[in-house]
């Protein structure tokens, strides 16, 4: 048959939509988009048959439009496996919420609530006073609000406080946080003139008194919460910057960066200063994340004297930076788990992550061990290793908490296999995400709960590995 006789015998648009799987797909996708995936496969198979290829049925061409549909409506933000050893991982979503604060948000979506409604008075109320009463019984401060994000914390404190005046701040603190963000930038889009004072490696009281001046509006001190400084250093700490700003009549904002409510050395954890710490400390306003160290959805607090928050509240860009009902409703209730900081690490999987015992995690990866080998076809040697996690999204950047993994080397000791297997871990129906490290690929463990789905999902590996060459990872 020659090749327009065989192009004549491709089925029609209206011929595969009469399928049952075609049925399937218009019940899930509708008419037209199934009817346009169809067209496109279609156009495909013309080209393959002109190269010699055999005619699909119409029901094959229904399955490969319904795969292609499937393919194109999954989300792109699919869950996965972090097994890359960072506990809080800005790439992937940072903090995992508690039960309790997906029950709140989920009810908050599903029914109407009383956001800024008074139920006791019957009149318009305010979204700060779900959170305002919890936030200051947790912290020490006479005040709170809430926006978006700790960066617009940041932005909105100054240009309430001290647009088009000069913010005072050491040089060794202009920090530059994930995504190219640098303090310098988010300041001079809060409309004030950064004063830089000390040096790199170290700033003395004396500097701060010799910067104050009659347009001094904020003296800011930023906690490097993302990176030290060691050797020869010199700081000025909040108590004594404190008392010279005070001394001076110039507020003083300490920006904690990811922060904490509750002191991490009672878990066992090295010490974070607490928001607690930084108001007993004299900050008149203190700001810091809420999906970091704190384990709930993104925001930025704003807490310290009322005077500064009631400022801060009636600046316009407040509106522009809140946070909906849905984050309010889970900031709440993961809030409300401080409480009882007693089982924190029961009901808070960030905390229950990090203080997670290596024998717990060394029994779970030698049981794992077997399931990983057998899917990896003798293409790779499995071992278990002890390895290091890391809090991450800036949190006690030298703090590393030991932890157990899977080490995946490849028996050839090529290391282009180490990319076709991090690929091929990507592509499962539940990606796994580990870390290259020393030729191996390591899936540290210490955040792996689901045992029985991270199993099941790994038998489905495709190891479809190129020869690849030499080059290492």
């Amino acid at each position: 048959m020659d090749a327009s006789a065989r192009l004549r015998n491709i089925p029609s648009v209206d011929q595969v939509l009469k399928t049952a799987p075609a049925a399937a797909a218009i019940e899930c996708f509708g008419r037209s988009a199934v009817a346009n995936a169809v067209r496109a496969i279609l156009s495909d198979i013309r080209d393959k048959v002109r190269q010699g290829q055999d005619i699909p049925s119409r029901d094959e061409v229904a399955s490969a439009a319904l795969s292609k549909l499937d393919a194109v409506d999954r989300s792109t933000m699919r869950p996965l496996f972090n097994l890359t050893g960072t506990v809080l991982h800005t790439n992937l979503g940072r903090a995992v919420l508690a039960d309790a604060a997906i029950d709140a948000a989920t009810v908050a979506m599903r029914e109407a609530v009383a956001l800024e409604f008074d139920l006791e008075g019957g009149i318009r109320g305010e979204r700060d006073d779900h959170l305002r009463a919890l936030i200051c019984e947790l912290t020490g401060a006479e005040d709170a609000t809430v926006v978006n994000n700790n960066a617009a914390a940041v932005l909105l404190v100054l240009n309430s406080l001290a647009s088009g005046r000069e913010v005072i701040v050491s040089r060794g603190e202009l920090i530059e946080i994930g995504g190219a963000f640098r303090m310098p930038d988010i300041m001079e889009r809060s409309g004030v003139r950064l004063v830089e004072v000390g040096t790199t490696n170290r700033t003395h009281a004396r500097d701060y008194g010799g910067a104050i001046g009659p347009d001094s509006g904020v003296i800011l001190k930023v906690h490097t919460s993302n990176y030290r400084i060691e050797g020869f250093t010199k700081e000025v700490g909040a108590r004594e910057l404190s008392a010279i700003a005070h001394d001076k009549g110039v507020p003083l904002v300490n920006d904690l960066g990811s922060g904490t409510l509750v002191d991490l050395t009672r878990f066992g954890l090295a010490h974070e200063p607490t928001v607690r710490e930084a108001i007993a400390e004299g900050a008149d306003v203190v700001t810091f994340s809420g999906d970091k160290l704190l384990g709930g959805p993104q925001a930025g607090f704003i807490v310290g004297r009322r005077t500064f928050i009631e400022t801060i509240n009636k600046n316009p860009m407040k509106r522009a930076l809140r946070v909906d009902k849905m984050r309010l409703a889970a900031l709440e209730a993961t809030l409300k788990l401080y409480r009882d900081p007693d089982r924190l690490t029961k009901r808070l999987p960030t905390l229950r992550w990090l203080t997670r015992s290596q024998v717990d995690i060394g029994a779970q990866a030698r049981r794992l061990l077997p399931v990983v080998e057998h899917a990896l076809n003798a293409f790779f040697h499995v071992s278990v290793v002890s390895c290091e996690s890391q809090i991450g999204s800036g949190a006690l950047p030298l703090s590393a908490v030991p932890s157990i993994g899977l080490a995946l080397t490849p028996v050839d000791g090529r290391g282009r296999l180490l990319s076709d297997l991090a690929a091929a871990l990507r592509r499962l129906p539940m990606p796994v995400i580990g870390r290259v490290e020393r030729g191996s690929l390591v899936l540290d463990l210490r955040c792996l709960e689901d045992e029985e789905g991270f199993m099941a999902n790994f038998t489905g590996l495709d190891l479809a590995l190129g020869g690849g060459s030499d080059e290492s990872s």
